[in-house]
């Protein structure tokens, strides 16, 4: 008997004995394998900056901590990636953004979508399966747009972008606001095109910037004022519109989808937030909120906004049967060194480093699901490790597909945590990379251990999260066989195309640098063998 076929079993069985936790789930909606699901992506937030994982913060987070509350938090849950661009791959495509061309950072917001044709993501995978899809916010993944920035035609549709990789509505921005083309797009063109230039501007309420007019006519006008080059801009643009904007046409979408929800044809929601990453602009009525200055403030808006789409749930009686998936890209920014100084807030939750780092603090992120029906038990934690990567097999398992060989290719599903608190459920080995000690670095965790592999700057770091979480004590001298042990694991799952079981798959490069610790020959012949790429 297949997983998939095994777990249905399960769920009709649960829903026989009435074990969700809410009384009436089964009567109200028999179907739990064709859950809503939305997948609430916040832009470098912390593991500490929610209420619920941090006794000790300096702002009150209601909505998220409701997440928690009535679901399951993972709290050694992981971002594919310490940066945004690897990060929103993984999640979408349950596959190590490594395997790509981009090996490192991220993209700006022109560019071949790092999403091939043809790779399965969440949102073609519930589309095939008779699902809405929708993405409201922030891609950053890349798109192709018409003509250069010195030559556009905006009438002329955008490209290699989100309509074209599974979700049949989009509305957002393409990139990090810092990145420009900056528009209100909606579909493939934007209501008001991106035909002004201007950069970033000082921010009078945080130590980052503002995108915000007056805008110029010309990218040298920007240069002169700004002292930098002008990038494109929508005259309608404002930075600190992007929360209210995101969160109202998320809300549209949905409820334009409701009455089919109820009669079966349930829908997909991807709301990628652009807080709180920089520029921090919270609006007028969150200012003064909080005890942690203009970043707690704009936290505190971001929550809002994720109980306005909780309160939609609730009011249109769909909360029972939505999946909805609450985490973020990455840790947070270098403010987290001023937060901490000065307002005693860490929004690290503790662990070592953020925004960028190979270390916890990079890629250990809020990670909470809930769902009404589909949750036994909730207000729980799951502690053991978890990877973002993993929701594409999770979302397969849910709705009873079997994933082919060449898709989800490093996703493990943890739908059996969802049904059942005493889940016997144990990660295969999870791997992050990121900047470190030595450059920039790679490493492998697999339950209590986690090991940094070294550079030629920098030795192994061997670590043990359940006594040490911080990354204090760096005992791999005393553990060469561990040591050993992990580097022969992910070698493996490196060349090999894949962490689960199935056929070896081909990376899209061929061997890479920052892979020093492994040689190109011990690269090839852990690698698919001919004929089976």
């Amino acid at each position: 008997m297949n997983r998939s076929l095994c777990f249905l079993i399960l769920l009709a069985l649960a829903a026989q004995h009435c074990v969700c936790c809410s009384p009436d789930a089964a009567a109200a909606d028999p179907d739990l394998t064709k859950p809503n699901i939305i997948v609430i992506y916040t832009d470098d937030q912390g593991y500490g900056d929610v209420a619920a994982l941090n006794p000790d913060a300096k702002f009150p987070t209601p909505n998220f901590d409701r997440l928690a509350r009535e679901g399951v938090s993972f709290t050694h849950g992981h971002s594919a990636a310490a940066v945004c661009t690897p990060s929103r791959y993984g999640l979408l495509t349950g596959r190590y953004p490594w395997r790509t061309k981009l090996k490192q950072s991220v993209m700006g917001a022109e560019g071949d979508c790092l999403i091939a044709d043809g790779r399965m993501t969440l949102a073609s995978l519930l589309k095939e399966n008779g699902y809405h899809t929708a993405m409201v916010g922030k891609w950053h993944l890349g798109m192709d747009f018409p003509g250069t920035p010195s030559d556009r035609d905006w009438s002329q549709p955008v490209r290699d972008m989100p309509l074209d990789k599974g979700f049949d509505h989009f509305y957002g921005v393409p990139a990090s606001l810092n990145y420009g083309i900056l528009a209100w797009f909606e579909g493939r063109h934007a209501a008001v095109p991106p035909t002004l230039f201007t950069n970033k501007k000082p921010n009078a309420r945080m130590s980052d910037y503002r995108i915000m007019p007056p805008y110029d006519r010309t990218p040298q006008e920007t240069k002169a004022a700004l002292k930098r080059d002008g990038f494109e801009v929508a005259p309608d643009f404002v930075d600190s519109q992007c929360l209210t904007r995101f969160t109202d046409k998320a809300i549209e979408w949905m409820d334009g989808k409701s009455a089919d929800a109820k009669q079966g044809k349930p829908f997909f929601l991807y709301l990628p937030y652009t807080s709180p990453h920089y520029p921090v602009c919270p609006l007028p009525e969150f200012q003064g909120m909080g005890d942690c200055g203009a970043y707690g403030e704009f936290v505190i808006e971001t929550d809002h906004h994720v109980g306005r789409v909780l309160d939609f749930l609730k009011d249109q009686g769909l909360e029972e049967n939505t999946l909805v998936v609450f985490t973020s890209d990455n840790g947070p920014e270098n403010h987290w060194k001023n937060s901490l100084r000065k307002y005693s807030h860490d929004s690290r939750g503790g662990f070592r480093q953020g925004k960028r780092s190979v270390y916890e603090g990079g890629h250990r992120v809020p990670f909470m699901v809930r769902w009404p029906a589909g949750i036994a038990k909730p207000s729980r934690s799951w502690e053991r490790p978890v990877g973002q990567v993993d929701l594409l097999a999770t979302v397969a398992e849910i709705i009873g597909v079997q994933l082919p060989d060449d898709a989800g290719e490093d996703s493990q599903s943890f739908a059996s945590i969802l049904r059942n608190p005493q889940a016997t459920h144990q990660r295969l080995p999870l791997i992050n990379n990121g900047s470190g000690t030595g450059g920039f670095r790679y490493s492998i965790t697999d339950q209590d251990w986690k090991l940094i592999l070294p550079t030629p700057k920098a030795k192994p770091e061997l670590y043990n999260l359940t006594t040490d979480p911080s990354e204090k004590s760096n005992v791999a001298d005393q553990n060469p066989k561990l040591v050993q042990s992990l580097t022969k694991q992910i070698n493996r799952i490196i060349a090999a195309g894949r962490t689960t079981a199935g056929a070896p798959q081909p990376n899209d490069t061929g061997y890479w640098n920052d892979l020093g610790w492994m040689s190109q020959q011990q690269y090839q012949e852990l690698g698919p063998a001919p004929g089976q790429e």
